[in-house]
């Protein structure tokens, strides 16, 4: 059923290398959307309405890699509880898009980001619910980071193995009825947590290149648009 390597062991040095080759882009950020994707375009609006970044941190526990994710205050104005990358929107003064997600991580996780290591971009993508041109990027930290999330914005934070991210058996798939009309969603799971929708479409390129492929469990056999 899978094509693809099963080892889930990654280096510093092989996401290094990963992050020079070319992205795969939309053909792997579609592998973990949830089908249909009402508003979805393959053409990213130009100007886009709002832009922002995000950041997946990279930090060493154990001898293994793992990233925070957060999940979302109730009481943001977009995408409510659910579980996110640490990031938000470009401010004025932002010089540039790592800018962003770096200033939006720390303010998010209670963090100093200044010795952090950004180790490449992934690609931006667009969300058509709240209109956002999202650039993620991937860091590194050589400190051991403590996070203290900022309540307004964070309801709590926790840790993402980044082998388990890589594991297919973490990739879950389920359908939802709203509306009368039937959703498939494909998301991550870390223990009691889902993670779906932009955010594990973002995730999605990040375990392709890592596996040097676009193609995740099951995606081989199953055409765009079916349940």
């Amino acid at each position: 059923m899978y094509n693809l390597p099963m080892d889930t062991h990654v280096s510093l040095g092989r996401i290094r290398l990963a992050l020079k080759r070319p992205l795969p882009g939309r053909a792997a950020q579609v592998t973990m959307a949830t089908r249909p994707r009402p508003g979805d375009t393959q053409e990213i609006p130009d100007p886009c309405p709002h832009e922002g970044a995000v950041l997946v941190l990279l930090c060493e526990r154990d001898g293994a890699l793992e990233f925070p994710l957060t999940v979302r205050a109730t009481t943001v104005q977009t995408h409510k509880g659910q579980i996110s990358l640490p990031g938000g929107a470009r401010e004025p003064g932002d010089r540039s898009f790592e800018e962003t997600a770096l200033r939006e991580t720390s303010e998010e996780l209670g963090i100093q980001t200044k010795g952090v290591e950004i180790l490449g971009a992934l690609s931006r993508l667009f969300i058509p619910h709240s209109g956002f041109c999202v650039h993620p990027f991937v860091g590194f930290s050589k400190r051991q980071l403590r996070w203290r999330p900022d309540p307004a914005e964070v309801a709590q934070a926790f840790d993402a193995p980044l082998d388990r991210l890589l594991d297919p058996a973490t990739v879950h798939e389920e359908v939802y009825l709203w509306d009368g009309q039937r959703f498939a969603v494909p998301a991550y799971h870390f223990g009691e947590h889902r993670v779906w929708g932009a955010t594990a479409m973002i995730l999605a390129e990040l375990v392709a290149i890592l596996r040097g492929s676009t193609t995740l469990p099951g995606e081989s056999d199953r055409q765009e648009g079916e349940p």
